[in-house]
């Protein structure tokens, strides 16, 4: 069995020997989700999500129409 290291909590993960590149895991420990970049030397990279940092801060709630969907 192939192993690597976490890139966020620098856990050892293990993966199958017959896992390929773009393979996506998410680690045990932190929770990170992971996408395998490397077979040799086995590497991850941290999958961002993309709603992670989205802000609507200064979307206007007070002025927005629910029932028409228009400002």
């Amino acid at each position: 069995m192939l192993s690597g290291i976490c890139p966020e909590c620098e856990e050892e993960i293990y993966v199958d020997e017959d896992a390929e590149e773009g393979d996506i895991v998410d680690c045990e420990e932190c929770g990170a989700r992971l996408e395998l970049l490397s077979l040799s030397p086995v590497e991850f990279v941290i999958i961002e999500d993309e709603y992670e940092d989205y802000d609507d801060s200064d979307f206007d709630y007070e002025s927005y129409d629910y029932e028409d969907d228009r400002y």
